[in-house]
């Protein structure tokens, strides 16, 4: 659903415009409303509201009698915000979550299938550059059937 890499920056009043394909496929699958927290390897994560609720129901079905489900939980859902999109297509991302993901002005805007990633341009690049030069050993070894 949502694929490519797109540099973008925040606006002087804080706003970050999605990429115009992304802008497109949420117009073509009805998609009004985002779900955006704290993600991995330093960058946000943004879920459609559908898929938002698929991941919930996952993470929310977790032990919550085990430490390490609790953590998860708790520094995952309480970063969550909902986010609706204007109509030139700008979102507002809150301070705490650019603080969490290093986001300044810069940004990459990487699309992985269900979700968008939101990065720090320079984390961005940081993370690239080092997992390149692995991507042929991963592929083989999660597609080793």
């Amino acid at each position: 659903m949502f694929y490519g890499e797109y540099l973008h920056s925040i606006d002087r009043k804080g706003r970050l415009i999605l990429p115009a394909k992304f802008r497109e496929v949420s117009k073509a699958n009805f998609i009004e409303r985002f779900y955006v927290t704290r993600g991995l390897d330093k960058c946000l994560f943004m879920f459609s509201e559908e898929e938002w609720k698929q991941q919930e129901n996952k993470f929310k079905s977790m032990p919550f009698t085990k430490q390490q489900s609790r953590t998860f939980n708790r520094i995952y859902f309480s970063g969550a915000v909902e986010i609706i999109p204007d109509k030139q297509g700008r979102i507002l991302v809150p301070q705490y979550l650019k603080d969490f993901a290093d986001i300044k002005r810069d940004v990459t805007i990487v699309g992985i299938s269900n979700r968008i990633e939101i990065w720090s341009r320079q984390v961005w690049q940081e993370f690239y550059g080092n997992s390149r030069q692995s991507f042929e050993d991963i592929a083989e070894k999660l597609m080793d059937v």
